[in-house]
C-alpha cells in the first residue's frame, strides 16, 4: 500500500503540483479505506500532526468512499461525487491516484477486474479529467488505451 501512496505523490510532483496539503493528503489518501482500525488512524491523530492537519484530513475524507448507516457508497456515485463536485485538490488527487493505479494494473492478473477498472476510468474519470489538468488527462487516456490494448491482445 505504501508504494502506491508515494507513487501518487510523485505523480503530483511530476506535474509540478507542490501544494503541501495536497501532497500530504496524497501520502495518506487511502488510509481510512484500507487501514481504519490501525493505531493513529483517527481524525484527532491526523489534525494534530501540523498546522495543515485539519485541511489534510478534510481532503482525505473528500476522496474517501463514504459509509452511511452501514451502507457503502457505490463506486460510481463516489467517482462522480469527486469528479463533479469535489474541490480542485480532490480532483487532482483522484487523477494522480488513477494514474498510479492504472500503471500498477500491469501486475494484476484478474482480467475482469482490469476490464472493470478501465471502464470505470473511461466512464467516470476521463470525461472530467481534461478540464482539471490537460496533461494528466493525456497521460490517463494513454494509459487507459494502452492497458485496454494489452487486455485485448491477451497480454
Amino acid at each position: 500500500m505504501f508504494r502506491h501512496q508515494l507513487s501518487t505523490m510523485a505523480i503530483l510532483l511530476d506535474y509540478k503540483i507542490v501544494d503541501p496539503v495536497l501532497l500530504k493528503a496524497s501520502v495518506i489518501h487511502d488510509l481510512f479505506e484500507n487501514a481504519a482500525n490501525m493505531p493513529g488512524v483517527t481524525e484527532a491523530d491526523i489534525v494534530k500532526i501540523d498546522a495543515d492537519g485539519p485541511a489534510v484530513y478534510a481532503l482525505v475524507m473528500e476522496v474517501t468512499i463514504r459509509i452511511t448507516n452501514g451502507v457503502r457508497e457505490a463506486k460510481s456515485e463516489y467517482l462522480l461525487r469527486v469528479m463533479q463536485r469535489g474541490s480542485r485538490q480532490a480532483k487532482l488527487l483522484k487523477l494522480a491516484d488513477r494514474i498510479s493505479n492504472i500503471t500498477a494494473l500491469g501486475y494484476v492478473h484478474d482480467v475482469e477486474f482490469v476490464r472493470r477498472y478501465l471502464q470505470e476510468t473511461r466512464e467516470y474519470i476521463l470525461p472530467y479529467a481534461e478540464q482539471i489538468d490537460a496533461n494528466m488527462f493525456r497521460e490517463l487516456s494513454d494509459l487507459t488505451e494502452s492497458r485496454g490494448r494489452l487486455l485485448r491482445q491477451g497480454v
